[in-house]
């Protein structure tokens, strides 16, 4: 199977294109909110340009729990629309959108009391596999304290009495969201990254496209776009007032931080939640690692690049050592990462009690705003979105159809799965490495299989991060929109998280592979080397104590 790639040589075409077109909507951002909307825009008929100041996913959509779930405690508050939405939403992903990406994953709950909270728990539990089309996984299961405990060995033996094992599911949130955006650009829309929204663009009062800087060149440009969606996130209020209009509503950020943690650190073969002062914890599978996770707290200061400081990392480490046998340390830590989470302002200020429920408005004419709400219900929202777009054009829109289109390389998935021991001997790799793929791609595994028989050099492991393939960091400047070695070591790779030096050690060996594809020489090699690690060391300033990685000498280009 081939696909749209969202290489150079295609961003250089949308460049041409913006400023040559009016589209019936602009999408402003790409997380996976706007990527989800350019998508139920698109596959509605309409024309459409999206639209991202810096990478996709590079805020809020890449540094979330990874989780597609109901949320479970949102049972606990009564919410029982949002939780059944959610479940629904999951239902969807696992069936039918995106098997590729989307997987089961168990979780653990801990009992502490011997009757009323069993009965309390299992009761909100039931609801929870029956809601909104839940019956896509297993039907929860009651364990007595031996079997917990059988299946989390980690966990103290005073710290539970008996446990309820339930599901929910998983998903590399970045990669997702890229893969949406993808989606989008395969049925025609016309997508790019790099491209900051300057300005909104008035016809009196109405709001008829917005100033757009390529921040690779400078260049600018007007867009003409006959309704703009506006979905940024944490950045919402900041685009509301580029309007000079009253805001219609605003968002309160809550930080959100993660561990990452060898696998081998906590003796577990499920996950685990359990419950805090303030909200729960999880312990999340992730690879050969854990997530630990989350904090939720009030985040006042500007969106750019939260950071985790001391007192989350001490926060997190105190709540897992809580039920853990053998005590996490500040050494067990590999990695961290922090998000802010766009919540709509309440009038409590605990961020842990405001609603995870979207928003949709239209501030000014022609500018519509949505905000809010959660990973998994991201369809919703996107499609709640273009319904008041629709409802402001002349023309007749369709109704929404993402509930039935998969997400790029779900179809076929399923046969070259069944496939893959005979895919591993034609490519030479072992199979575990092709499992690997077709987990990351879908059906577009075949691309980056052709890419090693094409040179069967990219079938070697990155140095610095073997559970990669170089191919893999070829593949996502060719076909996934990756303009810097951020973009592949964070957010295609996940480098950045899963490695003790946060994927300095990759960064050089990386960069040549790439190199001649994004028109590199030795200065920009040595450049995109040297501000990635910088970056590593400035987002792990504030938090654990991780040894710091060197600044890597300027590698010799490849010949």
């Amino acid at each position: 199977m081939t696909s749209t790639a969202l290489g150079p040589q295609y961003r250089e075409e949308v460049l041409r294109d913006l400023g040559a077109t009016e589209f019936d909507v602009l999408v402003v951002g790409g997380g996976i909110v706007g990527t989800g909307a350019a998508l139920d825009a698109i596959s509605r008929g309409l024309s459409v340009a999206l639209v991202e100041a810096r990478d996709w996913a590079a805020g809020t959509s890449s540094r979330s729990s990874k989780l597609v779930h109901g949320g479970l405690r949102y049972l606990e508050q009564r919410d029982f629309g949002l939780v059944r939405e959610a479940l629904r939403e999951r239902g969807l992903l696992l069936r039918q959108l995106a098997p590729h990406l989307v997987r089961p994953v168990r979780f653990l709950y801990p009992l502490r009391s011997r009757m009323w909270e069993r009965a309390y728990v299992s009761a909100g539990v039931t609801l929870y596999d029956t809601m909104g089309g839940a019956r896509s996984l297993p039907r929860h299961r009651q364990l007595t304290r031996r079997g917990a405990l059988r299946e989390a060995p980690a966990l103290r033996g005073d710290a539970l009495v008996g446990a309820i094992q339930y599901y929910d599911a998983q998903v590399d949130d970045a990669r997702y969201t890229m893969m949406v955006a993808r989606t989008a650009a395969e049925y025609g829309a016309r997508v790019a990254t790099r491209t900051e929204v300057t300005g909104f663009l008035r016809e009196g009062e109405r709001v008829t496209g917005a100033r757009v800087v390529d921040l690779e060149t400078g260049w600018e440009t007007d867009v003409r776009a006959r309704r703009v969606v506006c979905a940024t996130g944490v950045w919402t209020d900041g685009a509301q007032a580029m309007t000079g209009s009253r805001a219609t509503f605003s968002v309160q950020a809550s930080k959100g931080v993660h561990l990452v943690v060898p696998r081998d650190r906590i003796r577990m073969d499920t996950g685990l939640i359990t419950r805090t002062e303030r909200s729960v914890l999880f312990v999340i599978p992730w690879g050969r690692h854990w997530l630990v996770g989350t904090t939720d707290t009030p985040w006042d200061r500007g969106p750019d690049e939260p950071v985790a400081d001391h007192f989350d990392i001490d926060y997190l480490l105190e709540q897992a050592n809580a039920v853990l046998r053998v005590p996490l340390t500040r050494a067990d830590v590999e990695g961290v990462y922090a998000g802010l989470r766009p919540l709509l302002s309440g009038e409590v200020e605990d961020t842990a009690r405001l609603s995870r429920e979207h928003a949709v408005a239209e501030p000014v004419p022609g500018l519509v705003v949505v905000t809010g709400g959660k990973f998994t219900t991201y369809r919703v929202m996107a499609k709640d979105a273009v319904d008041v777009v629709a409802e402001g054009l002349d023309d007749a829109v369709p109704e929404s159809v993402t509930a039935r289109l998969p997400i790029l390389g779900a179809i076929g998935f399923e046969v070259l799965w069944n496939e893959r021991r005979r895919l591993a001997a034609r490519s030479g790799l072992h199979v575990a490495r092709v499992e690997h793929l077709l987990r990351r791609y879908g059906s577009c595994a075949t691309e980056v299989l052709a890419l090693v028989a094409d040179d069967p050099a990219l079938g070697a492991p990155v140095p610095g991060a073997e559970d990669y393939l170089c191919a893999e960091a070829v593949y996502a400047v060719t076909h996934e929109g990756a303009l810097h070695l951020e973009d592949i070591l964070a957010r295609r790779l996940r480098v950045s998280i899963e490695a003790w030096d946060g994927g300095a050690a990759a960064a050089a060996r990386v960069a040549e592979l790439v190199a001649p594809h994004l028109g590199w020489g030795a200065e920009e090699i040595a450049d995109e080397v040297k501000r990635y690690v910088l970056q590593v060391r400035a987002e792990r300033a504030g938090g654990p104590a991780i040894a710091e990685p060197p600044v890597a000498e300027p590698p010799v280009p490849a010949a």
